[in-house]
């Protein structure tokens, strides 16, 4: 069967529309790409084309009031929510008795873990979590969530003011010289300001919420998940430290792990290739363990 690409597929979970795009042959196995908060699908920057190319079927998805995906009627953004539509994906995509794979960054992992471990164990196959574990360290999180409730409410007022902004936030990256590629992450409004393209109600609602207040079920779900676990870190991640690391490795043993050198928490947009490599790697090992 020739490759099927669909830029506008829709999915629907739990009454919302969710957006994805899907890469690669349809009888291929299922990979799940669950971005990170405030993020899009467009995030993975060609990971997800990369494996849709290499043998796979690549779905990165809008979490929803992310990106094209719809806004939560009731303003529910718990980890819940995020891991019942997670389930939802999975369910749409399912080959026959073929789990799909979930490969998820920071928000999306956490969806992740609480849908594997939680609410529906064995609906993946695997599970990669991109810079994320039960035990974060608070300083990073208070900047990123900082950082992300700054400008959401009044937006900014050109393309340009939104790349000095996101240049001092990210030092180690130069700033883009085509600024095409900002016009995916916002969406400008009726007086001309540009925002982030996700709903303000999901920033609230993660500020409402303490950084710490779940680790102990986070850490009971990642016990729970019995499939192969891979963490990827940002070596240079303010999120993900080695303590963190060590203590997710107490609580998965058998995880396997790749530390991304030069990368912060958006390993995916800090080092692609490195970060398409691993996981893809990693997918191999499975698959080979499946067919040994």
């Amino acid at each position: 069967m020739e490759e099927h690409d669909d830029p506008d597929r829709k999915i629907e979970s739990d009454g919302l529309i969710l957006a994805c795009s899907v890469y690669g042959k349809e009888t291929a196995p299922v990979v799940i790409f669950a971005h990170g908060g405030g993020q899009t699908r467009y995030a993975w920057k060609g990971a997800a084309k990369t494996l849709g190319e290499d043998g796979y079927r690549s779905v990165a998805l809008d979490l929803r009031g992310h990106g094209d995906s719809e806004w939560s009627k009731n303003r529910d953004y718990s980890l819940e929510a995020f891991g019942r539509d997670l389930i939802a994906v999975a369910a749409e995509f399912e080959l026959e008795d073929r789990a799909p794979h979930i490969v998820g960054a920071s928000l999306g992992g956490l969806g992740a873990i609480v849908a594997a471990g939680i609410l529906k164990p064995g609906i993946f196959a695997s599970v990669t979590l991109v810079d994320i574990t039960p035990n974060m360290e608070a300083s990073g999180v208070a900047k990123i969530v900082g950082f992300m409730g700054e400008h959401s409410k009044d937006g900014f007022s050109s393309l340009d003011e939104a790349a000095d902004v996101i240049s001092l936030y990210l030092p180690n990256r130069p700033r883009p010289k085509d600024l095409e590629g900002l016009r995916k992450n916002l969406r400008q409004g009726q007086d001309g300001r540009w925002r982030w393209h996700w709903d303000p109600a999901f920033i609230q609602s993660v500020m409402r919420r303490s950084a710490n207040e779940r680790v102990s079920d986070l850490e009971q779900a990642v016990r729970d998940i019995k499939v192969p676990i891979h963490l990827v870190r940002g070596r240079m991640s303010e999120l993900v430290s080695n303590a963190s690391v060590e203590a997710f490795k107490a609580l998965a043993p058998g995880a396997h792990f790749t530390d991304v050198a030069d990368a912060q928490h958006m390993v995916a947009g800090d080092k692609n290739d490195l970060f398409t490599a691993a996981v893809s790697d990693f997918l191999r090992q499975q698959s080979e363990g499946v067919n040994a």
